[in-house]
């Protein structure tokens, strides 16, 4: 199944970690910076170029993993009259990277940070990343500060974006913020997140979107056995990601009635991944009513429930086909990013994604009403190319990681039973398809001597699982009355 990330709750065993070796190797996954590069990042974090703005005074903290040092987004949300004002403040790499550079030229040909459960490979040198760019506490930085005041229903009524000089407070993480939430000793910006977050879920499912809450699953060994084990989101995580949502929504307003921009855009999913993802519900024993729409269904889904969270993770599939479009003087015929039933840019993690330090320029552009920077106009619409190289990599890391995890998994129970239902078939090869096993939820490719039974509940014999090959094949053995 596709996961946001994969985690190892102990010390990664030696049998994987040659694999994934190999699967950088074969993916072509960049490995330490160039010297010149480095010796850039350390040159451009003793001279950035400050703002004059100082919003030094708003109390900004981060909310990250715990072991996070490469922060890109801070916070702080003020109640103004029966509404809200919500100050985010975004990494300004641009303070510190100048198009062109070795850094610059560097970050292009990686893309985005890709992680990994033994490493994790950064866009950006970490003595920019983890270091001078990063919104660290105590330490005043160069900022892309969002403002953005809300109605009392959370819905946004104007949006300005200006650089600025910040200063975080604190780091915190989602298990001591939702602690503090929970024995409501939190602050009071804190107890706004909590609040706006939930109007912004609320406004989500009124228009259709869908923000998918995917959990991480973790690798846990007990006396020499393995089991796959989900960390369901907590709440605080929802909440702060519709902050980032809200931002990416009024960025891209700005945008279109700019008519200059980059949208990350996606097609309606078509209709055939949505029978299978019904086929899924149906292997993992969850009840998708005709009569409920896509959104409902998900919203209704609790990741702290296994099945729940295999099922969110197989719904990703009804995100790809995501992009990148470019625009200047036009808006494009479908702008629309399908799954939040809304316009969107991605400007809120310029450390970890090329493309937003472009579209973090633009909107500062266009709120201030100035020119968009030369540099801007001339490589922008080099930058989908690049974005949809990166994510392929990205995924196809992805991919390649559970494959060999889920191998691993079950490499001992070669030649043992399931059951399991049958949700795709190869369209040239019916007697080809993928089988999601209803425990453990793991997704594999599954022949048959005969036409497979689409959607139908069957009983599979596992005949491979190989962990350098990062697969795991079934053969089917009888349909389930």
């Amino acid at each position: 199944m596709p996961l946001q990330r994969v985690r190892f709750a102990d010390e990664v065993p030696e049998i994987f970690r040659s694999s994934m070796q190999d699967i950088r190797r074969e993916l072509d996954v960049p490995a330490e910076f160039p010297p010149e590069v480095v010796a850039a990042a350390v040159k451009a974090g003793t001279a950035p170029r400050l703002p004059a703005l100082d919003r030094t005074e708003l109390e900004f903290v981060t909310i990250d993993p715990p072991d996070s040092m490469d922060l890109d987004q801070a916070l702080h949300i003020e109640r103004a009259g029966d509404g809200y004002v919500v100050h985010y403040a975004i990494a300004d790499v641009a303070a510190f990277v100048e198009y062109g550079d070795p850094i610059d030229v560097e970050t292009r040909r990686r893309g985005v940070t890709l992680y990994a459960p033994d490493k994790r490979t950064p866009l950006h040198p970490p003595e920019l990343s983890e270091g001078a760019a990063s919104l660290l506490p105590d330490q005043v930085r160069p900022a892309l500060l969002w403002t953005i005041p809300l109605d009392a229903s959370g819905e946004s009524t104007g949006v300005t974006c200006e650089r600025a000089l910040v200063k975080s407070r604190a780091k915190l993480n989602y298990a001591g913020v939702q602690k503090d939430l929970d024995a409501g000793t939190a602050s009071e910006s804190l107890q706004l997140l909590r609040e706006v977050g939930k109007l912004r879920e609320q406004l989500e499912l009124e228009r259709g979107g869908v923000n998918l809450p995917i959990p991480d699953q973790e690798v846990v060994t007990n006396d020499g056995s393995w089991s796959l084990e989900f960390r369901a989101p907590l709440p605080v995580e929802g909440w702060n990601a519709q902050i980032s949502l809200l931002t990416g929504m009024a960025a891209a307003d700005l945008m279109i009635k700019g008519k200059i921009g980059i949208l990350r855009t996606l097609p309606e999913a078509r209709d055939d991944l949505r029978n299978k993802l019904g086929h899924t519900a149906k292997a993992l024993g969850i009840d998708w009513p005709r009569e409920t729409t896509y959104a409902e269904f998900i919203h209704g889904l609790d990741p702290k429930v296994p099945a729940h969270a295999a099922m969110l993770a197989a719904c990703t599939v009804l995100f790809r086909g995501a992009g990148y479009v470019t625009f200047n003087g036009s808006v494009p015929e479908h702008p629309q990013h399908a799954a939040m039933k809304a316009e969107y840019a991605h400007v809120t993690a310029p450390l970890r994604r090329l493309i937003d330090r472009w579209a973090g320029e633009i909107c500062l552009a266009l709120s201030a009403g100035t020119e968009v920077p030369a540099w801007v106009l001339e490589s922008m619409d080099e930058l989908p190319k690049i974005m949809e190289e990166a994510d392929r990599r990205a995924n196809a890391y992805e991919r390649a990681i559970v494959g060999m995890v889920e191998a691993g998994l079950l490499k001992d129970q070669v030649g043992a039973e399931f059951d399991g239902v049958i949700t795709d078939i190869d369209d040239r090869e019916p007697n080809r398809g993928i089988v999601v096993l209803s425990a453990p939820a793991v997704e594999g490719r599954v022949t048959g001597t005969a036409n497979l039974p689409l959607g139908k509940a069957v009983r599979v014999k596992l005949v491979e699982a190989d962990i350098v090959k990062r697969s795991v094949t079934f053969e089917l053995v009888d349909t389930v009355n």
